[in-house]
């Protein structure tokens, strides 16, 4: 990596079931993905560049790739919230690229975008079989994290993901009663939805994997 470059993850998606869902249904879902895009940006320091492609695929860069679990955590956060019916394939990688991403990330040729892609087609291929939708183009400790925490969120509910969304900012913590109150709902409700969800165990495994400790 040189001065002219530096380090960002690409995570790449595809609306799972894009056809099922119908048109009404997959705009849901990209106004919901391009919100938790913009609620992201705080976390990154600046826009994460949120792209449409091929009708129901999407892609963001990352300028805090230690985010980058966290960040496909909320975007399925945000996708289940509008409903059970609603996730999206992900692909993870990191790499270098040019300072100065493009606007539109469909033009952009570094191959950390590539990477991201590749693996993104690579779970879709053995989705059916390994029930996975998120993988990271690495190995080791990412790539063991990145598959407990698909499989602890593959199953969230809209009860579960509304609140989690909330819970996931790693810049400061909302109170269960702060989100009971912007929901409408109970503190013990909230409560309920984040322990049956494996907040806390996510949380753990965040923390840990973004500050390298092992």
């Amino acid at each position: 990596m040189t001065d002219k470059t530096r380090k960002i993850a690409v995570l790449t998606g595809d609306i799972v079931g894009s056809t099922a869902l119908g048109p009404e249904k997959l705009e849901r879902a990209f106004d919901a993905l391009r919100d938790c895009a913009e609620m992201q940006a705080e976390w990154m320091g600046e826009s994460l560049h949120f792209t449409r492609h091929r009708g129901d695929g999407w892609q963001v860069a990352l300028a805090e790739p230690k985010y980058a679990l966290r960040s496909a955590l909320a975007f399925r956060a945000a996708l289940r919230a509008e409903g059970s019916e609603f996730d999206s394939y992900i692909g993870i990688a990191e790499g270098d690229t040019n300072n100065q991403l493009e606007l539109n990330l469909n033009d952009e040729t570094a191959h950390v975008f590539a990477n991201s892609g590749s693996n993104l087609e690579i779970i879709k291929g053995f989705a059916p079989e390994s029930g996975f939708s998120i993988g990271y183009y690495s190995r080791g400790k990412t790539l063991a994290c990145t598959t407990l925490l698909d499989f602890i969120s593959k199953d969230w509910t809209p009860a579960q993901a509304a609140p989690l969304l909330r819970m996931l900012s790693p810049l400061d913590k909302t109170t269960y009663t702060e989100i009971a109150k912007a929901l409408g709902k109970s503190r013990q409700s909230i409560t309920k939805s984040l322990d049956s969800a494996g907040y806390i165990a996510i949380r753990i495994a965040l923390i840990n994997i973004e500050t390298g400790k092992q």
